[in-house]
């Protein structure tokens, strides 16, 4: 209360509304806290708080109209040279507490019992392969990501790069669902104005027009080197385009989960399907090296599309990854043959190899056994993992303590 008369009294003799502002935000103006704000805001701006009240700058209700009119006649009182504590009717409010409870006692509450600690429960109502392959490669990263949301991850022009190749393509596809050379021209042609469009669609998500000018045409310089991929894939074998961005549901061993596969296609011949999924980021250097992945349970993402497909009544036989990150490479797809029973790997030349049924099967159960323990609330503690490289892009790194570093990176901290 005294700092409310203080401030009238400084604005009386010095003139500065700043004081007058104080005391409209004082709780013993009358005038509720918002609506003082926003006259203080609205004062800071156009000027005199006073005259911006007589302006009803503000359009309010009958109620905090009054208040304000109130507050302004009662100052003006007070700048003619009266007593604020007798204007704003204070003296009996003297000694009594304040609205702020600036001479109200208090007392200490008692100190609450701590919480008994317990584990932690996935709150997701599916699973996705994404979100297991999070945990496989580090136990905090799902933690971080898909129990406390901690930290937004606005992406980044690779990703948007990834979004807009990946939307080029789903429509070039519904164009051209069986490639073949006697179309060449018209496929070159159209998947430039795809490429063209997708990154159009997607130009608020990159930083720079520079960002949108180079990522788009080094899309387009990729992307004509997927169309050689397929010319040549169709001479091989003819194959038709059958899904794209095909919605994947399946549940496993109790758990759902959802995805979406980037292209399916169906051999011409044999009617065999193969499940593709395009890479504009870094992937396993040769198809051996992504079967160890999958067969170390550190990737689920084909093994999933693998038996949402053939949940679907689908025959099958081929795996592939398709690099789309280098313009300077040719796109030569990582493919892995999916072979009866629980043999053992019988080819690898580099780009191809084979991968049993039952390797496949136990990264199913895999699956399950992660989604138990995840949704059991017996977790109490999420590792951090062991391979520095893991954190070089994780949005969540700052705020990992327990991360790992390279060897380089150890003497400086």
């Amino acid at each position: 209360m005294n700092a409310f008369v203080s401030n009238l009294a400084l604005w009386r003799d010095t003139g500065d509304d700043a004081f007058l502002i104080r005391a409209l935000r004082s709780p013993y103006s009358g005038v509720p806290h918002d609506i003082a704000a926003a006259y203080a805001t609205i004062a800071a701006r156009t000027g005199p708080l006073l005259d911006a009240i007589a302006r009803e700058r503000l359009a309010l209700p009958a109620a905090e109209r009054d208040a304000v009119f109130s507050f302004s006649e009662r100052a003006r009182t007070v700048y003619g040279g009266s007593d604020a504590s007798e204007v704003f009717s204070l003296d009996h409010a003297r000694g009594a507490e304040s609205p702020s409870g600036e001479s109200a006692a208090f007392a200490l509450a008692a100190p609450a019992e701590a919480e008994r600690g317990s584990g932690v429960r996935s709150r997701q109502g599916h699973f996705s392969a994404s979100a297991l392959n999070a945990y496989a490669e580090c136990p905090r990263k799902w933690y971080y990501r898909y129990v406390c949301t901690a930290v937004e991850d606005p992406g980044s022009s690779a990703s948007t790069y990834g979004t807009a190749f990946h939307a080029a393509l789903e429509d070039f596809h519904a164009e051209f669902p069986h490639p073949d050379s006697s179309h060449e021209r018209d496929m070159r042609g159209k998947i430039t104005g795809y490429v063209n469009w997708a990154f159009e669609r997607y130009r608020n998500e990159f930083s720079t027009a520079v960002e949108v000018e180079l990522h788009k045409r080094r899309a387009q310089r990729t992307a004509q080197k997927y169309v050689d991929w397929l010319i040549a894939e169709s001479r091989r074998a003819p194959f038709t385009v059958v899904g794209r961005e095909l919605g994947a549901s399946l549940e496993i061993g109790g758990y759902p989960f959802i995805g979406y596969i980037d292209r399916v296609d169906c051999d011409d011949a044999t009617g065999a399907v193969t499940i593709i999924d395009y890479k504009t980021g870094s992937i396993s250097n040769s198809a051996g090296e992504y079967r160890e992945k999958v067969r170390k349970f550190r990737d689920f993402q084909l093994p999933f599309y693998y038996w949402a497909r053939t949940e679907a009544g689908d025959r099958v036989s081929r795996l592939a990854l398709i690099p789309l990150k280098d313009a300077l490479l040719d796109v030569h797809p990582i493919a892995l043959e999916v072979v009866p029973g629980d043999a053992s790997p019988r080819r690898e030349d580099g780009a191809s190899a084979t991968i049993s049924i039952g390797d496949l099967e136990r990264a199913r159960a895999r699956m399950i056994d992660i989604c138990r323990e995840l949704t059991s609330a017996e977790v109490d503690h999420f590792a951090v993992t062991g391979d520095p490289s893991a954190c070089t892009f994780c949005a969540y790194k700052l705020a990992c303590n327990d991360r790992p570093h390279a060897e380089r990176m150890k003497f400086g901290r």
